[in-house]
């Protein structure tokens, strides 16, 4: 008689269940904004506990979406094994955890960025409730994300006086608009029978897509102003060639309305295009170093 097979490690399942892998989204911005802020010079203290704040926040603000959403995930086919993985204890004191975690890694940071800090959960947290009410659940989750490079530009400035960090954010608020949209098609029949609001659900799966395709345009101005205020040069400025193409082809397999291209619409594409405007700033932070030097 076969034993039935053993769980994964705890960590494994969290993973999952945070979808950890989802961190590369906002991350590799924090880390552009951290640099650009630090003039290509960051102490290794201060970008370690700035990965460790924006690493905890995302959890925390993961686990508040999950238990929020506990029951209307067990009811979505793409959503019903979510609750399976980790228990809602261990998610509410992985959350605690990760909350406390914010607190000590922006203690260690500056005074503005603890002071910050509980504005930023709120801000990550209230967006798992918005899609009871407003159709525009997706800005929200923009504005979270946006929070990254603003965060971590004040982590190293202790000033939110600059121009440069807010250009970014709002670039990212906009892309984040955009794929969102085009993920949330995947429940358009499920949120409406549940009475929940999105964009796909209240306008129709059509009109999410052109808006998505136009947040999109003004993503990839945003990235090039960012570029531009920032001084950076050719290695952002192909980034942003590479960024536009693939932002061209996320919108012709979300065209498609296949589960499995949309999914690769949403993940792979998007990781490449915040990866790629990272590796762009490196190349033009090295270029800079080695002429001033």
């Amino acid at each position: 008689m076969h034993s039935a097979a053993a769980k994964p490690p705890f960590l494994l399942r969290l993973g999952t269940f945070v979808r950890f892998s989802h961190t590369v989204f906002a991350l590799p911005f924090a880390l552009v904004a951290m640099l650009l802020a630090g003039g290509g010079r960051v102490a290794p203290s201060v970008g370690g506990w700035i990965v460790a704040s924006a690493v905890a926040a995302r959890t925390l603000a993961m686990c508040f979406n999950r238990l929020v959403d506990w029951e209307i995930d067990k009811l979505n086919p793409r959503t019903e094994g979510r609750h399976k993985l980790v228990s809602k204890a261990q998610a509410w004191g992985v959350l605690s955890a990760s909350a406390l975690s914010v607190f000590v890694a922006t203690y260690h940071l500056n005074t503005l960025c603890f002071i910050l800090s509980p504005v930023m959960i709120a801000i990550l947290c209230f967006y798992s409730l918005t899609k009871r009410f407003t159709a525009f659940s997706h800005f929200f989750l923009g504005l979270a994300l946006a929070v990254a490079p603003v965060g971590a530009w004040v982590a190293v400035r202790g000033s939110l006086l600059d121009p440069q960090p807010f250009l970014l954010g709002a670039a990212v608020l906009v892309w984040t608009f955009g794929f969102d949209l085009i993920y949330s098609t995947l429940d358009t029949d499920f949120d409406r029978a549940q009475g929940l609001f999105s964009f796909p659900s209240r306008f129709g799966i059509p009109s999410a897509l052109r808006l998505a395709k136009w947040l999109h345009v003004v993503a990839g101005l945003g990235f090039v102003l960012f570029g531009l205020a920032a001084h950076l040069s050719w290695g952002y400025a192909t980034a942003c060639l590479v960024t536009l193409g693939a932002l061209v082809w996320e919108h012709r397999l979300a065209a498609s309305l296949n589960l499995g291209q949309i999914n690769v619409a949403f993940f792979q594409i998007n990781a490449l295009v915040s990866t790629t405007l990272l590796l762009g700033t490196l190349v033009d932070l090295k270029v800079w170093q080695l002429v001033s030097f």
